[in-house]
């Protein structure tokens, strides 16, 4: 199972989500080929209702905390109850463009 694949399936069971979305950003990056190291996560859940940004994110943080020990660099969170998922159109922000790492001929 991928990392990703692992990290949606743990968020699946503990926000109870109407929305995931667990995206392989590494190809934005300079990183190797298959490489899983650059994770982007949408979640949308009603679990979140009553969590300030910080605590929505610990909770997400708690469940891929592994992973950032092995071979996620970087995590990108998204996260919505699913009233601000619905005034938000249900689109979150695109990932910005990569500012570090690789070389001239890379970029």
């Amino acid at each position: 199972m991928s990392v990703c694949e692992t990290i949606e399936s743990s968020l699946n069971t503990v926000l109870e989500p109407s929305h995931l979305e667990v995206l392989n950003e590494s190809f934005m990056h300079n990183t190797e080929p298959g490489a899983e190291s650059h994770i982007r996560i949408i979640a949308v859940s009603i679990k979140f209702n009553e969590l300030s940004l910080v605590r929505r994110h610990q909770l997400i943080y708690k469940e891929v905390n592994e992973h950032l020990e092995g071979p996620v660099h970087a995590i990108t969170l998204h996260t919505f109850t699913p009233s601000e998922w619905e005034e938000k159109n249900k689109e979150a922000n695109p990932s910005p463009d990569c500012l570090g790492g690789g070389s001239e001929e890379s970029k």
